[in-house]
């Protein structure tokens, strides 16, 4: 759990430029007269820029990195102990195995940390608040329990996420060593975390879309989540839920390879030069 933590926070910091203007991008509806800013990473970058500051790229990481250290914390701890759980008379895991041990820490993480953080972030970055701004904001208007707004659809994501994450790379550490027989390098763990997020990407990328809607301002036109599927799919077409890809490739790759190289070398580093983390 601990070079858990430490490798949330080195990832979440590190990419959050991008994961600012995918979210901004999955804001914008398509609807029919919407006007749109901007349409991809490279000019969302450009255009924050030049209308809010560059260090404007940088609002809403606060809450999201108050969450990234308990968050990866969750996500890669409990991961670990439900996959003991459920190994077999071999030692082994299945594929589904890993699935499900990734989508109960997903799930876990979701409703835990994620949910609260996301809310808040999203409205930092919707309204340009700072997070305490942001914050005040969901108090006032919604209540304390607003900080949960979109709880349901940030579990689908969150858990789909991370089973789909976990399954990838464990399948892929098999593979390149030899089931356990050589040592995983640092290029490694990178590659198998850049591949992995790749994957859970292109897998969840519509229940991202559906979070951050039902976490945004305009969450009061959907009476739920299904309900906010039903009405993109209707109104914007089945593209609308692959809004912000590119960004989110763009900060999900980078950003996995960074956290599971991290959780790997550090773990190993932890094992051999403390005993209360050996095992």
């Amino acid at each position: 759990m601990t070079a858990g933590c430490i490798a949330g926070a080195v990832e979440a910091t590190a990419v959050w430029p991008m994961e600012f203007i995918k979210t901004q991008l999955q804001l914008q509806s398509k609807t029919k007269g919407a006007k749109l800013p901007y349409s991809g990473m490279v000019s969302g970058i450009t255009y924050t820029i030049r209308t809010t500051g560059f260090f404007s790229l940088y609002r809403g990481l606060a809450p999201t990195l108050i969450g990234s250290v308990p968050k990866a914390g969750i996500r890669f701890g409990l991961n670990a102990v439900i996959k003991e759980k459920l190994r077999g008379k071999d030692g082994k895991l299945t594929p589904g195995k890993n699935f499900v041990a990734g989508l109960a820490a997903g799930v876990s993480e979701a409703l835990i940390i994620v949910a609260p953080v996301e809310t808040v972030k999203t409205k930092c970055i919707e309204l340009n608040k700072s997070f305490l701004g942001g914050l005040n904001h969901i108090v006032k208007t919604e209540g304390i329990g607003g900080v949960y707004q979109g709880a349901v659809a940030t579990a689908l994501k969150q858990g789909s996420n991370m089973g789909l994450r976990f399954m990838w790379f464990n399948e892929y550490k098999n593979y390149v060593t030899e089931d356990g027989e050589k040592q995983l390098t640092p290029l490694m763990g990178l590659l198998g975390g850049m591949s992995a997020g790749c994957f859970s990407t292109l897998g969840n990328n519509p229940f991202d879309v559906v979070k951050t809607r039902m976490q945004g301002t305009k969450a009061v036109h959907y009476r739920n989540t299904l309900d906010c599927f039903n009405q993109i799919l209707r109104k914007e077409g089945i593209g609308a839920f692959y809004a912000g890809i590119v960004p989110r490739l763009s900060r999900v790759v980078p950003g996995q390879g960074i956290i599971f190289m991290s959780f790997e070398t550090i773990q190993e580093s932890l094992k051999a030069n403390f005993s209360i983390f050996a095992s």
